[in-house]
């Protein structure tokens, strides 16, 4: 699963909300650098 939310070790709203937002933005930089050409999905 992507992020590790398939089963989640957190309790709380504002903690899982905050590793889903951790989640999507390393999600988004891996994107914009495959993208941009700096990052390549083999070390992935």
């Amino acid at each position: 699963t992507v992020g590790g939310l398939r089963k989640t070790k957190l309790i709380g709203r504002a903690k899982l909300s905050a590793q889903l937002l951790l989640g999507f933005s390393v999600y988004n930089l891996i994107r914009l650098g495959s993208l941009s050409g700096w990052w390549r999905g083999s070390h992935v």
